[in-house]
């Protein structure tokens, strides 16, 4: 059994997405075993995103991510960040397939409704980061 950290971002809840998303995400076989309602700051944004703070694009990106809340959750089950990550589709919009979270509800790259771990060893640190 293998954890993951998922985040709704707030494009998926301003449009009201989060039901459909996160039910794609249990009909998968996936289980949410927590999930906080958050808004986000600078500080934990600067530290979620240290690896691209200093691009261009990084203010609004930060500026997209304080603009409403988020639902953070820890998301079990087997090969969870690889399968929630196929299930995601491309971060960037024009590589997201139908079909996939973000070929189906995505605005841009920037505004991509959700967020879920790239590795084992990111999940269990992002799990740390939003609910410790």
């Amino acid at each position: 059994m293998e954890r993951t950290y998922v985040m709704l971002k707030p494009d998926a809840i301003l449009k009201k997405l989060a039901g459909r998303i996160i039910d794609r995400i249990e009909s998968k076989g996936y289980r949410i075993v927590d999930l906080k309602i958050m808004n986000l700051d600078k500080n934990i944004l600067r530290e979620h995103y240290a690896h691209v703070v200093e691009q261009p694009f990084y203010p609004s990106m930060e500026s997209y991510m304080m603009s409403g809340p988020v639902w953070a959750m820890i998301v079990e089950g087997d090969n969870a960040v690889q399968g929630i990550r196929m299930l995601m589709g491309a971060t960037k919009f024009e590589d997201a397939l139908p079909g996939t979270i973000r070929g189906d509800f995505a605005a841009s790259t920037t505004e991509n409704v959700i967020h879920g771990s790239d590795s084992s060893e990111n999940a269990e640190i992002e799990i740390k980061r939003f609910f410790e």
